[in-house]
């Protein structure tokens, strides 16, 4: 891509340093960071910008000021809303901005196969839509689902400590113990089983670690955008009954604090659920124009004519009501019905 100014504004100042580190590994990128609402617009005003980028902690009100004063000044200034924390939607945030607007597919499939793959020995990330290194512009998310990475990390090995805002985080635990610790004052054990959530809001920081003396970890991340950006961070922690998945969709997270699950600031809804061979399925979508993301966790799955197998991706959207069967014992699946705007 050509060579490219920026403007990061944002309130967290460890954020801001990191997105400019990010920014200016790419050739020809640069970034200044401000972190006073006055200041930007002299700055605007003043020098060449092609890209404004919003990171945390501003109002909703500034950031509507900064998009309209950019429109006023200079109609070729892109302004984008920054998400996730440090690295990991950068490139991608900025490779879309500049590209054609993404297709809307009614369905999709995405193969074990085919995600992107990081391997650094310690950890292994394959990842269904676009993240850090791996970039394919056909995968950059399904509607609000924008992460879905399938992590593999070594005994002893894990993040250090990194920040993160304005997303909404899910880890579901499949192997070993993770350890977190955040910020908030959050030291916690991630088992098998456990599903953590983390609403990052205006920013949080956090580590995770494989324990030493377990096994292997592995753990699915999921990222979801939020129905509003620059909450108050929190977090949440929940031990799964399994016995309750038992040939059935399990509630796992919602939008409402008094339901089943967890909750988080977006209208989705998990569910997890363990099949026997030739079990049939149906889930019904609880609001209108959501869409329905189904992972296979282990077994393999028939739905609308497709066989899915471990690790398979599929998306659907325009439904009511998605009619599945299992296909062999032991199938887990995780159901995500999400917003598709």
């Amino acid at each position: 891509m050509k060579s490219l100014q920026f403007l990061v504004i944002g309130k967290n100042p460890e954020i801001l340093e990191i997105l400019k580190r990010v920014i200016e590994k790419n050739e020809g990128w640069k970034a200044d960071l401000c972190s006073n609402e006055n200041d930007c617009y002299k700055r605007i005003k003043e020098r060449q910008i092609d890209l404004v980028l919003l990171s945390s902690g501003l109002e909703e009100a500034a950031e509507n000021r900064i998009r309209e004063f950019c429109s006023q000044v200079n109609h070729n200034i892109k302004v984008i809303e920054h998400y996730g924390g440090g690295s990991g939607l950068v490139r991608s945030e900025v490779e879309s901005c500049f590209g054609k607007p993404e297709k809307s597919e009614n369905q999709v499939i995405h193969r074990s196969g085919s995600r992107g793959k990081t391997d650094l020995g310690w950890l292994v990330s394959e990842k269904t839509f676009s993240f850090g290194d791996y970039y394919d512009p056909r995968r950059l998310r399904f509607g609000t689902l924008r992460v879905l990475n399938d992590d593999t990390v070594e005994a002893g090995r894990g993040f250090g400590i990194h920040p993160h805002d304005n997303m909404e985080i899910i880890s579901i635990a499949l192997q070993g113990t993770l350890i977190h610790e955040d910020n908030l004052g959050n030291r916690t054990e991630i088992k098998s089983g456990d599903i953590q959530v983390m609403s990052a809001g205006t920013g949080v920081t956090h580590s995770e670690f494989s324990k030493d003396e377990g096994d292997t970890v592995r753990f699915l991340q999921i990222w979801v955008y939020p129905r509003k950006r620059n909450v108050a961070p929190r977090y949440g922690q929940l031990t799964l009954d399994r016995a309750k998945s038992k040939n059935r969709f399990l509630q796992i997270l919602s939008p409402d604090p008094e339901d089943e699950g967890i909750w988080i600031h977006q209208d989705a809804w998990f569910h997890l659920g363990n099949f026997d061979d030739a079990t049939e399925i149906s889930h019904q979508i609880r609001k209108k124009g959501n869409g329905i993301y189904i992972f296979v966790i282990e077994g393999s799955l028939e739905v609308k004519g497709e066989k899915l197998e471990r690790r398979d991706g599929f998306g659907i959207l325009d439904i009511e009501e998605l009619k599945m069967k299992a296909t062999s014992d032991g199938t887990e699946v995780l159901l995500m019905e999400i917003p598709m705007i």
